[in-house]
């Protein structure tokens, strides 16, 4: 059955700016560097063609006042580009094409192939998330700035040559300097909402922040890696809740007060517990060694189940909001209500479900249903479709009827694709995983914790405020971090989670999840931050891979590999 446009739309930014597709964190960092560099907004660059690795080649070759020694070696060049510099589409296939440059400084937005580096809302959702943080958020702003455009004046759009930048950056920055039909898209407003969850918000600006603090002593393209990992695994948590949260608050008419920016349990001022009482935590059971078919696996298995089958809930939620949202401009409209002043707030379109309502609510509805069912039947009462007919005779309001036959009929498309989206913000099967799936048929997705997500989430633990560089670092006991991991973005490794599909523990459980300590340490080991002095558990530290002093630089520790 075909239903109208306005049926279908689902997509609504006051609750995710994502358009639930394939995101490839490349793509989603690239434009969010033009959003950073125009204050919000997204860049308009003004190319007829796309451009071409030949392009990019011919551009050095031409240019040996710039790229001295290039010359030399054009095929070197060539395959250094392809290899190094570029994010490609179809790679190795004869529909082989450039998305964009990696995004290694600020301005490499300005030679992206629009139509191939597509983000899906992604990197508007980093953005304004940050933008509306109550703590930090301009600062995490400021600090990406600073670091993806240095020795870029971006007032005058001057470079400082005294910079020192890595060789890669310096060909990058080079190539874009030659670009300057770059200004910000004004043709439509901007669209700043508030998340749903500020908490979160403010928990992705403090890692930033915290992150940003090694970017002079790790090399650029690691930092960059980090980077695009902490954002995909903050977009996963923040849908994640937004999955177990929406529900909720359309359960209850109106948003929850422990929400709001005052009173909300994840205060900035107290991130090492954010989540504290927050009744829409999230509690992820990782399986940090990784192994199909163990019974930690299973257990895992269980706590992405949990998480993946909140995701019909969500559709339902968020068409429901949606519907209300249109409802109200309707209301607007004719005069009946007063739009408040940066528009409708979630908990605000729900109180429209409240009996003062009814009335309005239903004549509404009443004239989107008859369309819905005119569509279905063909204009016929007999030709209705047996599904949609069912809903019909369940006696529900016309709103209710309304939302459970557009949920039924797009429902299964809707959650294909977040589970698209959802596997690819957690990196399933990549480096910096939070979730992975054996690749064979009807296996099952589970939790995990890949050594390079660890890596990231470390160098963020050892760090405490105060110190020459706004934080220092500090030695920390495993069990110091396994509380960090779990009070501050709900990951278990040692224990089951008091929610979210568990229990209490069996005796096999408890064996499982001793194996999954010994294979967190294990972990630990391989990404050089582990310190084993002896059996006893209080002399089992983890050491930062950079010592900052609170009065000192920073000096790489022995045996550094980032």
């Amino acid at each position: 059955m075909a239903l109208s446009r306005k049926d279908k739309d689902f997509r609504l930014t006051k609750t995710s700016y994502l358009e639930f597709k394939q995101i490839e964190m490349d793509r989603v960092l690239t434009t969010l560097l033009a959003r950073i560099r125009h204050s919000g907004l997204p860049s308009r660059i003004r190319r007829t063609v796309d451009v071409t690795l030949e392009d990019f080649t011919n551009e050095f070759l031409d240019h040996p006042e710039l790229f001295g020694g290039f010359d030399k070696f054009p095929k070197v060049l060539e395959q250094w580009l392809e290899t190094h510099l570029m994010d490609i589409v179809n790679r190795g296939k004869a529909t082989q094409a450039i998305a964009a440059p990696r995004p290694l400084h600020g301005y490499t937005y300005r030679f992206r192939n629009a139509k191939k580096c597509r983000d899906y809302g992604a990197a508007q959702h980093i953005y304004e998330t940050l933008y509306h943080a109550r703590s930090g958020g301009q600062n995490a702003i400021d600090q990406l700035k600073r670091f993806f455009f240095p020795g870029h004046d971006l007032n005058t759009d001057k470079f400082d040559s005294s910079t020192q930048i890595d060789v890669e950056t310096q060909a990058l920055l080079a190539l874009c300097n030659q670009v300057t039909q770059d200004i910000a898209d004004t043709s439509k407003e901007r669209d700043s909402q508030m998340p749903v969850c500020v908490g979160s918000a403010d928990l992705m600006a403090d890692d930033v922040i915290r992150l940003l603090v090694y970017q002079k002593y790790i090399p650029r393209s690691v930092m960059v890696d980090y980077l695009k990992i902490l954002l995909s695994f903050h977009m996963s948590l923040y849908h994640l809740r937004l999955f177990k949260l929406l529900p909720l608050l359309v359960k209850r008419r109106s948003a929850d007060p422990a929400c709001s920016p005052g009173n909300c349990p994840m205060q900035p001022r107290n991130l090492s517990d954010p989540h504290g009482a927050c009744p829409y935590r999230v509690y992820l059971l990782a399986d940090v060694a990784n192994v199909p078919g163990t019974h930690m696996a299973s257990l895992a298995e269980r706590s992405a189940e949990v998480q993946f089958g909140r995701i019909t809930g969500f559709v339902k939620a968020n068409y429901t909001i949606k519907k209300l949202d249109e409802f109200a401009e309707h209301l607007v409209r004719k005069g009946k209500l007063v739009r408040p002043e940066g528009g409708f707030a979630v908990g605000d379109v729900l109180q429209l479900l409240e009996p003062t309502h009814k009335n309005e609510r239903e004549a509404f509805f009443s004239s989107r249903l008859a369309g819905v069912l005119e569509t279905s039947s063909g204009g016929s009462k007999d030709d209705i479709a047996p599904e949609i007919e069912a809903i019909v005779d369940m006696g529900l309001s016309d709103f209710e009827t309304y939302i459970e036959i557009i949920v039924g009929l797009q429902a299964p498309g809707h959650r294909r694709n977040i589970v698209t989206s959802l596997d690819s913000l957690m990196m399933k099967n990549d480096h910096g995983a939070l979730l992975a799936q054996p690749r064979v048929a009807k296996s099952k997705r589970r939790i995990v914790l890949d050594s390079r997500l660890l890596e990231v989430l470390l160098q963020i633990a050892v760090l405490r405020p105060e110190g020459d560089h706004g934080f220092h670092t500090t030695e920390m006991r495993i069990e110091e971090v396994l509380t960090f991991l779990r009070e501050r973005y709900g990951i278990y490794v040692d224990r089951l989670p008091p929610n979210d599909g568990f229990g209490d523990a069996s005796i096999n459980d408890r064996e499982a999840l001793r194996e999954n300590l010994d294979a967190f340490k294990t972990r630990l080991r391989e990404v050089g931050f582990y310190r084993d002095l002896s059996d006893a558990y209080v002399s089992q530290t983890i050491t930062p891979r950079y010592s900052i002093a609170k009065h000192s630089t920073v000096v790489a520790s022995e045996g550094d590999g980032a």
